[in-house]
């Protein structure tokens, strides 16, 4: 399978601090590739350099076989982009948008109608394309920044966090419309999320960013893999004492502390879920509930990086350090 993105110790510096650092990467030929990571981490920074936004400080990438810096204006003609903000115009309908897009990108006149009537109908939007922007609902809005990513049919599209903003419901669309674009259209798909699920469902294989670098990079079931071993979750007001408790009585891989939770990570937790239940009740701790579920992405993020993604971690994150989460050792 050819590959559509290459890196090769891509770096960028903001004034001494490396927000990407010495990144290799590949991205096949029509594969959705998912960056997940904290706001911070340098999803969005990488993302910009592929699309040539930015230059990179040090190192090189090609896009669909063209230098980034060296023929940056190829790239663009190759690439669509669905950005982290909003950025169509509220001013006009979902068309004009369209129109105006089909032009900047150079489609043919005589092509701009049948592929604008296209990628209406590909996201649903063809009933209102004759609207005001400013009568859609955030959903709408993205679904027509998907629409206007494609409108030139590129061969790689990029999602900078897709969703972020959106409520569950919504998000839950669009993730189907990006799914539907992979299974019909022949397009590569880079995808930045900070959402755990986001990547689980729609990534062919996720590259984990923490600080500018790839920790870990694989299948969502790959890496979940890599952590051998189930999770069993008490949820108890004596979280911090039960949980050094059960380091001294049972043998865990991980522990760890989220809200009123003791997450642990063990072998055959089935097993082991009535020795946690009786540990508790010698020691004189109530227990609220018990639960027992396989590794997720978060999982594997706290096991890399020795910290949960909900982490501050940059000025995205404001206000989000109170919530509590840390890792045991």
């Amino acid at each position: 399978m050819d590959n559509v993105i290459q890196t090769s110790a891509l770096t960028r510096q903001f004034n001494g601090l490396v927000a990407v650092d010495k990144l290799d990467i590949t991205v096949r030929d029509r594969e959705v590739f998912g960056l997940l990571g904290p706001n911070g981490a340098g999803k969005t920074t990488t993302i910009s350099m592929l699309c040539t936004i930015l230059k990179p400080t040090s190192g090189t990438a090609k896009v669909n076989g063209f230098d980034i810096v060296k023929q940056a204006t190829h790239v663009r003609k190759s690439i669509g982009i669905v950005f982290q903000d909003p950025s169509v115009d509220d001013r006009l309908t979902g068309r004009e948008n369209l129109y105006m897009h089909a032009n900047l990108y150079g489609v043919p006149q005589s092509e701009q109608k049948p592929r604008i009537d296209k990628v209406l109908k590909l996201v649903e939007l063809e009933d209102r394309a004759d609207s005001i922007l400013r009568t859609y609902s955030g959903g709408m809005r993205r679904r027509l920044e998907i629409a206007r990513g494609l409108i030139h049919y590129p061969k790689v599209l990029f999602l900078d966090e897709p969703t972020l903003g959106l409520d569950p419901q919504t998000r839950e669309h669009i993730w189907t419309y990006i799914k539907e674009l992979r299974e019909t259209q022949d397009i590569t798909m880079v995808l930045t999320t900070h959402y755990m699920e986001e990547a689980d469902k729609l990534s062919d294989r996720i590259a984990i960013m923490d600080y500018g670098k790839i920790v870990a990079l694989d299948t969502p079931d790959e890496l979940k893999g890599t952590l051998e071993g189930d999770v069993i979750a008490v949820k108890t007001k004596d979280a911090d004492r039960f949980a050094s408790v059960l380091k001294e009585r049972i043998a865990v891989k991980k522990t760890r502390i989220v809200d009123d939770s003791v997450e642990i990570t063990v072998q055959d937790g089935k097993a082991l879920l009535p020795r946690i239940v009786d540990v508790a009740t010698q020691n004189g701790i109530y227990v609220d509930s018990v639960s027992l579920r396989e590794p997720n992405l978060e999982d594997v993020f706290l096991h890399y990086t020795g910290r949960a993604i909900r982490a501050e971690s940059g000025d995205e994150l404001h206000g989000m350090s109170a919530i509590r989460r840390r890792a045991i050792r």
